[in-house]
């Protein structure tokens, strides 16, 4: 089974856990059956390689979430990585030449497109492989899962099929209605359009190349900017003739904001956190090493990360985009592919942040023009690199690097540094990077 997780943007609504490097779907806060917690990311990967474990799973992404695809992933997971926001059409294409012209995937081959980040349960998954397995009896060019309603959402387009059939032949599409048009639209036996579907690669392959002008995967990605925005659904669903919705009844939830994430959330604090017993219907996320306590709350969500505090109504708490898009401060936690970093402390002048490499991982070999960085060694072991000179790093150890100095930090175990960088002018932009002889 060829999949393509589509992994989206970076999901303000949940802010203070997401930002524009920390999408909602890496925040750790499903409990697994040993007591960790997992990502959205991670419970879908999972969940696929449990109902098929030779899947091909691709994540079609943009650079600035590579780093957290494999930190939490690891390596063996395919990213087609889009240069550009294009939106979907253009992202679906460069995903299917990725698999054709990268992984050598036949064209006869049936592929999943569904989105990195719903709330299921096995047998949605289950339902993928079944999306697959009709594309393959060749009776339609797309199959699309058709989500039962549960309620008059705003939130979905429609798909009203021809019959009541587990597999229909589509009779219209209906944008996203009032609530009250969502209605009429279910009493006809309309099914929400999660914009998940299937298709031979040949058959995007070819609608891409008729509405793009491209040789092959590489100049596709070369040319990516260039490429009209776009929808899947304008540039194919919409006007394809060939095409059926195959029904899915089972769990299915958006979790878009913070109202629709507690409610899949096992525990009802996650973090250094404590509440009265005259609390209801209240959630605690907390990232800080700092306890938080709530007391006499009803239906109220709050979240502490470095990035911010939120207190919110649950209600409410659908309405933060704009507030957030206020807020204009420097990336406080990020994942790297080699581990994650936490801004401690900003002054005009210095910057100190707390390092975690992950065993067997290093920072890219490099040099900054505007500044001098101090790392300081707080658990765990490895080694530094400092132009040229490499030397033993563990507990207590002390590197002191001067602007323009090439280095980097190798972790043998879990490494974790305090570094402290020092000059007028910190910025991220500040950076050369070099091979390591």
């Amino acid at each position: 089974m060829n999949i393509v997780l589509l992994s989206g943007g970076s999901g303000k609504r949940l802010w203070p856990l997401s930002n524009d490097i920390r999408s909602k779907q890496f925040i750790k806060i499903f409990k697994t059956d040993d007591g960790q917690y997992e990502s959205m990311v991670q419970r879908v990967y999972r969940q696929i390689k449990k109902i098929d474990s030779e899947a091909r799973v691709t994540i079609a992404t943009s650079k600035t979430q590579v780093s957290s695809i494999h930190n939490q992933l690891g390596d063996n997971v395919g990213i087609s990585v889009e240069p550009c926001r294009r939106d979907t059409f253009p992202a679906i294409a460069l995903a299917t030449a990725y698999l054709h012209d990268v992984l050598g995937v036949p064209e006869d081959e049936a592929v999943v497109v569904c989105p990195v980040d719903p709330y299921v349960d096995d047998d949605y998954f289950a339902a993928l492989k079944a999306l697959g397995e009709q594309v393959d009896k060749g009776e339609a060019n797309l199959v699309l899962m058709g989500i039962e309603p549960t309620y008059p959402s705003e939130k979905y387009g429609y798909i009203i099929p021809e019959s009541k059939d587990a597999v229909s032949a589509v009779s219209t599409f209906k944008e996203k209605p009032d609530t009250q048009t969502a209605e009429k639209y279910i009493s006809q036996g309309a099914l929400w359009n999660g914009g998940v579907f299937a298709y031979r690669l040949k058959y995007v392959l070819d609608r891409a190349h008729e509405l793009i002008d491209f040789a092959d995967y590489q100049d596709l990605f070369t040319k990516y900017g260039t490429l009209t925005k776009i929808s899947f659904d304008y540039a194919v669903v919409e006007k394809e003739e060939k095409i059926q919705v195959m029904r899915f009844g089972g769990q299915w939830k958006d979790l878009g904001t913070w109202n629709t994430l507690t409610e899949a959330m096992t525990d009802a604090a996650i973090g250094d956190a404590m509440m009265s017993e005259t609390c209801t219907g209240v959630n605690i996320i907390n990232e800080l090493n700092v306890p938080v306590l709530a007391m006499g709350l009803h239906d109220v969500v709050i979240s502490a990360s470095p990035e911010g505090i939120l207190v919110s109504d649950k209600d409410e708490s659908s309405y933060i985009k704009p507030y957030v898009d206020k807020i204009d401060q420097q990336i406080m936690f990020a994942e790297k592919s080699w581990g994650s970093f936490r801004v401690l402390d900003v002054e005009s002048s210095s910057l100190t942040i707390k390092v975690t490499l992950n065993p067997g991982n290093s920072m890219n070999y490099h040099s900054h023009k505007n500044r001098d960085e101090v790392w300081v060694c707080i658990s765990g072991k490895g080694k530094t690199v400092v132009d040229g000179m490499e030397q033993e790093f563990t507990v207590g150890d002390v590197v002191t690097m001067q602007a323009g100095c090439r280095h980097t930090v190798f972790a043998v175990t879990e490494l974790q540094l305090i570094e402290v960088q020092l000059g007028e002018d910190i910025n991220v932009q500040d950076k050369q990077k070099f091979p390591l002889e």
